[in-house]
């Protein structure tokens, strides 16, 4: 994350803590983020030389003006104005990441070889609360690589019961002469 990003996401922090909207905030940033990645035509029209500030700001207040509040309308034009709406991206990851911190979320991926059930998701996740005494937010990715099992990234932490990484430890164990059983 660039210290530039890092800087304004905190100021976006500051005014979300400041009025209490932590949270929906978070909301908005990451619908923001969701139509950026979903629209990436949008990211090269903020970026574009031939299109005025005024006409980028005239764009966030008829599309975006409906559905944000207007501190997010006004960061976004400063943004435009201070030439830094190139960073956006980062800007809100960021913001997302001081937000969870804040609400005492915890982002964790569980990979696995096919989409996993709403019921096992939610065991996953009731386990993970407890361990980390977090409020998990839970994704599953999908890695056919690892062919059954899961592997559970939390932060710096991997849990890996994958039948890929159940190979490798016995291809590993089989190198250095060992036994399986």
């Amino acid at each position: 994350m660039n210290e530039l990003a890092s800087r304004y996401a905190e100021a976006l922090f500051a005014l979300a803590k400041e009025n209490d909207t932590v949270k929906e905030k978070k909301e908005e940033v990451e619908s923001l983020l969701t139509v950026l990645e979903e629209n990436p035509d949008l990211t090269g029209f903020f970026r574009a030389i031939k299109v005025t500030a005024r006409e980028k700001k005239a764009f966030i207040d008829q599309v975006f003006g409906p559905i944000f509040d207007q501190d997010m309308i006004h960061f976004l034009k400063l943004l435009i104005d201070k030439g830094r709406i190139y960073s956006l991206r980062e800007m809100l990851l960021a913001y997302i990441e001081k937000a969870n911190e804040d609400l005492g979320i915890q982002v964790a991926t569980v990979y696995s070889a096919r989409k996993l059930k709403e019921e096992d998701m939610k065991r996953i996740q009731d386990a993970l609360e407890i361990k980390t005494k977090k409020h998990i937010q839970l994704r599953n990715q999908l890695d056919e690589s690892l062919i059954a099992g899961i592997k559970v990234v939390v932060g710096n932490n991997i849990t890996d019961v994958s039948m890929k990484h159940k190979l490798e430890e016995m291809k590993q164990s089989l190198l250095k002469g060992g036994r399986l059983i």
